[in-house]
């Protein structure tokens, strides 16, 4: 069973190798294996920016969990931006990232948002438009949701 639950300081580590693998591993369509794009991408997902993310008061960082195994990584602005939304790559198509979603946006509902937005990866495009995400304009890969 996979279990949501709010990030801390102590996953940085495993929630950190989560982000980079998934980044390098399933995003080729997005990055094609370029490496200077891959770095570019991979920057800012250190554990100095975890515990960054993590201390944050606009924002809630999620994790999904497997046997005390971190499967994925989800992170929303209070404002109803989704940030991240990354699984490993073991965990693909397990419904490890419709439930960091679906988590993601009960905080936001329960902050009284109605509407989230996010900018979505070529790979994960039809996934989201399978949730209920719709193109928000001119970018198709600016997509929105009412909540």
């Amino acid at each position: 069973m996979i279990e949501i639950r709010q990030a801390m300081d102590a996953d940085a580590v495993e929630a950190v190798n989560t982000l980079r693998r998934s980044i390098t591993e399933l995003c080729v369509a997005d990055h094609q294996n370029d490496p200077s794009d891959i770095e570019d991408w991979l920057g800012n997902k250190t554990v100095e920016t975890w515990r960054q993310w993590v201390a944050r008061d606009d924002a809630v960082v999620l994790v999904a969990e497997r046997d005390r195994k971190i499967l994925g990584v989800g992170m929303a602005s209070l404002s109803g931006d989704i940030l991240l939304n990354y699984v490993h790559p073991d965990a693909r198509f397990g419904g490890v990232s419709k439930a960091i979603l679906s988590g993601l946006e009960d905080v936001l509902r329960a902050r009284g948002i109605r509407r989230c937005r996010l900018e979505s990866t070529v790979t994960a495009r039809s996934f989201y438009e399978s949730c209920g995400f719709r193109s928000d304009g001119g970018d198709a890969l600016l997509l929105s949701k009412s909540l």
